[in-house]
């Protein structure tokens, strides 16, 4: 317990506990709303009338936020001393060494990715699906109010992508990695001399006891065509269930392009929780192996 205090009180890691109770907080705060306008059938929201010019109410509020933020600020810089270490020294490397919070996501990421998947791929996917919410968003309710029952897809999906895959990782990164990148429980002292021998296994090789390399460490075309089965067969649970709900009004509504977009960003979403599982729970470190690259 020592130790885990000694780690929260950190003070590169106390806005990180701050984000964490702000994350906890507005998620309950939105489902109890939500649920709350789910029971009543009329959203609160929706039936406001009264409107407001943004000068002097709106203005006025967020400058008296914006104050409150200086003020806060301005006295945690004098409570706490800013986490600055000693100059870069290139004969002797952080252990652990890690990045910004904002960033620590994508650095945990790279345990289970090659770096062009964690650091290009993924982020760019980030991005595009992101941008394309407008686009492939058909239910025109939920808008200015909170509901759950009449957006439930949306928000779930949400939620487990920004709660599960972000800020789940930030957690992982900041609070149970330490020296050499190794998992320590919150409670557990960190050994800088800790060696954690790892018996990595490709899937081919741990389910079917198919190896990805042959004796001469050349690839296994056996191997790839496994992990090129799954990776289709799991994309091919999108093609399957739009031919199983193809009638239903709402993938009509979304048509078959609007579609293809949203099984292909849920799917590939899914998929990353999967690779984490397995890594963690099996040490599978790759699904397919090809001589370009690895997945």
């Amino acid at each position: 317990m020592e130790h885990l205090l000694k780690i929260i009180s950190k003070p590169d890691n106390i806005p990180i506990v701050f984000l964490l109770v702000l994350v906890v907080f507005y998620t309950w705060y939105g489902f109890k709303q939500a649920i709350a306008n789910d029971r009543a059938g009329t959203p609160l929201e929706a039936s406001m009338s009264d409107k407001v010019q943004v000068w002097p109410y709106l203005v006025r509020v967020e400058f008296l936020a914006a104050l409150l933020v200086m003020v806060i600020l301005t006295f945690w810089s004098f409570l706490l001393d800013a986490p600055l270490e000693e100059p870069a020294n290139p004969a002797l490397t952080p252990n652990p060494s890690k990045a910004p919070w904002y960033f620590l996501g994508l650095q945990e990421i790279l345990v289970y990715f090659d770096p062009w998947i964690a650091g290009v791929l993924i982020p760019t996917l980030i991005i595009v699906g992101l941008c394309v919410i407008p686009y492939i968003d058909i239910n025109p309710k939920g808008n200015g109010y909170y509901t759950f029952k009449e957006r439930r897809f949306a928000v779930t999906t949400f939620c487990f992508g920004f709660i599960v895959l972000w800020v789940a990782l930030i957690i992982l990164g900041t609070f149970f990695r330490g020296p050499g990148w190794n998992l320590f429980v919150p409670w557990e002292e960190w050994d800088t001399h800790r060696v954690v021998a790892l018996t990595n296994v490709d899937f081919s090789e741990f389910f079917f006891g198919v190896p990805t390399r042959l004796v001469d460490d050349s690839l296994n075309p056996l191997g790839m065509i496994i992990g090129s089965v799954t990776i289709l067969l799991w994309y091919g649970l999108g093609v399957a269930y739009y031919f199983w709900k193809k009638g239903t009004e709402v993938i009509q509504k979304l048509g078959l392009v609007r579609y293809s977009i949203v099984a292909f960003l849920f799917l590939t979403m899914m998929s990353m929780t999967v690779k984490i599982v397995l890594r963690i729970g099996l040490n599978i470190k790759y699904i397919l192996v090809t001589p370009w690259f690895n997945v």
